[in-house]
């Protein structure tokens, strides 16, 4: 027999556009040839509805929507997952729908309660192994948070299981897909059950699914693999309960697979909130280049607009940099100049500045321009219907390196998740494809330009030191006292981390951003603003 992977783009919420996608995939199985198809975790109502689980109208209108769709699936077996009631329980259900009807639901046993997610918000648990047959082969259901639990695993094979099914809805992260084949792997080792991992692909605010489904034989040799980023339909070989070898997609590499996780979740956040465009402040810096890269990557040139904004501190290089890169890439470029606002700005505060107290490095002067352009970019914005995507980076985000209602004004942070060195390796990948970043971008000392001969260092350490001390504390959650043991300055690791701690105020206002790595400053990042404890 032959088993169909609807690898799909799912929305949040939408109920019709997803039991669409649903019904194509099951067509274009069944012209396949294939009895068997599956989809994704949660795949009916998108990942994660979130709160709308908690609101009784919406979990009867997936109820309904199933229903639905039951009565259009004939001649293939089709495997969905969707929110189901079940004794006053909400649970996160897998059902079997074959020749219009419900044949089994299993709802998952072990619900995710970790940095990202916490699914005992809105479910209750399950509490039994699932199966069904199919065309003369016994399957076991189970989501990918089950078949990480051996007893759980061990009752499917006990019940007779031949092959196993695995739905998941897992986010992209650098170097996920090693931890999917490991744990895979490893439940094969425990049951010698062949495995086929379904995963949805798109983006869903600030998280992106990469896709990337795959299947294992009894041996744990990898036999399917399904792209990365791209919506597609998979087919697999059954014969004698043993998958047989057929297509294997090559992944991309590790910076190949943070640019076009960035471009996906770019677009589909665009797209999927029905907005027209994207405006981006060019300032002539790394940072603004590479957005401006991802945004035309991601949308075409004719949905960006670009602006720059000097001040008396721009240097001539930024300008003639920022033209020739919104040049090189086509997109519509304005310069408009803030140094008469600024002056303005600067004699109308003149005498208050000089009354009220001060306090630390000042700085007001230079946050001055920075909240200029975020008022000029809003402005733009409103009038076009475009969102404005912020440019500041995750080495920036962790340290506050950035101004509140300035540079971090706008809708969208494609780099919020993406430190600065990172930055880089991005910007030479993107070269490498075509020279669209002047090497003069790629080679100045960053800097914000708010001031005269201005460069990042001068306030933070090496951008090297910081990301590895940053990396080490927020996503490998080490210690002061453990970082310092890395050979790094005692003096700089306490410096970073109060400022990674003092500035979470600033962070609670920033825009949404792409997560891509195991921890982002969005919802697995969850400090409080006041707090007394200090490592």
């Amino acid at each position: 027999m032959k088993i169909a992977l609807a690898q799909i783009n799912c929305t949040a919420g939408d109920l019709n556009g997803n039991s669409l996608k649903i019904l194509h995939a099951c067509q274009q199985a069944r012209e396949a040839g294939a009895e068997l198809i599956i989809t994704p975790e949660m795949a009916l109502c998108g990942h994660l509805p979130e709160d709308w689980l908690l609101r009784p109208a919406f979990v009867q209108a997936c109820h309904q929507t199933l229903m639905d769709l039951a009565t259009q699936i004939h001649d293939v077996t089709l495997v969905i997952g969707h929110p189901h009631r079940m004794d006053g329980n909400l649970l996160n259900a897998v059902s079997v729908i074959r020749d219009g009807r419900l044949l089994i639901t299993y709802g998952k046993n072990h619900l995710f309660t970790n940095l990202l997610l916490d699914e005992r918000r809105y479910f209750t648990p399950g509490n039994r192994p699932c199966t069904f047959e199919c065309s003369g082969t016994l399957f076991g259901l189970t989501t990918f948070s089950d078949y990480q639990h051996p007893a759980h695993l061990q009752a499917l094979r006990s019940a007779g299981a031949q092959v196993l099914l695995t739905l998941d809805a897992s986010p992209y992260t650098i170097d996920g897909q090693t931890e999917r084949y490991r744990a895979l792997r490893e439940g094969i080792t425990q049951t010698g059950l062949p495995t086929v991992y379904i995963n949805p692909v798109g983006g869903q605010d600030e998280l992106v699914f990469d896709g990337a489904s795959f299947a294992m034989d009894h041996s744990g040799q990898l036999v399917c693999q399904l792209a990365a980023f791209q919506e597609t339909l998979g087919l697999i070989e059954l014969h004698n309960h043993q998958l047989m070898p057929g297509q294997c997609s090559p992944l991309p590499d590790r910076i190949e697979g943070v640019y076009s996780a960035l471009c996906l979740g770019l677009y589909d956040f665009i797209k999927k909130n029905r907005i027209s465009g994207v405006v981006i402040g060019l300032s002539g810096g790394i940072d603004s280049a590479l957005v401006l890269a991802i945004a035309v990557d991601a949308l075409g040139a004719d949905r960006v607009n670009s602006v720059m904004m000097p001040s008396p501190y721009t240097a001539d290089i930024s300008l003639q940099d920022a033209q020739i890169m919104a040049g090189n890439l086509n997109v519509h470029y304005t310069k408009i100049s803030i140094t008469g606002l600024f002056e303005q700005f600067r004699q109308t505060l003149h005498t208050e500045l000089q009354t009220w107290p001060t306090t630390g490095p000042q700085t007001t002067l230079e946050n001055l321009q920075a909240r200029i352009r975020g008022t000029l970019l809003m402005a733009l914005a409103n009038q076009s219907g475009k969102l404005v995507l912020t440019t500041s980076n995750k080495s920036e985000t962790a340290v506050g390196y950035s101004t509140l209602y300035g540079d971090m004004a706008g809708g969208f942070s494609i780099l919020k998740d993406v430190s600065k060195t990172l930055v880089y390796q991005l910007c030479h990948y993107r070269n490498g494809i075509s020279p669209i970043i002047p090497e003069r971008i790629l080679q100045r000392p960053p800097s914000a330009e708010l001031r005269p001969d201005q460069t990042d260092q001068d306030n933070l350490p090496p951008y090297a030191v910081l990301d590895a001390i940053i990396t080490a504390h927020v996503e490998n959650n080490l210690s002061s006292t453990e970082i310092i043991a890395m050979n790094y300055p005692e003096e700089t690791v306490r410096q970073v981390l109060r400022m990674i701690h003092s500035c979470e105020y600033k962070r609670r206002q920033a825009a949404p951003g792409i997560r891509i790595t195991r921890r982002d400053f969005g919802r697995s990042w969850r400090f409080p603003i006041t707090s007394g404890f200090w490592q």
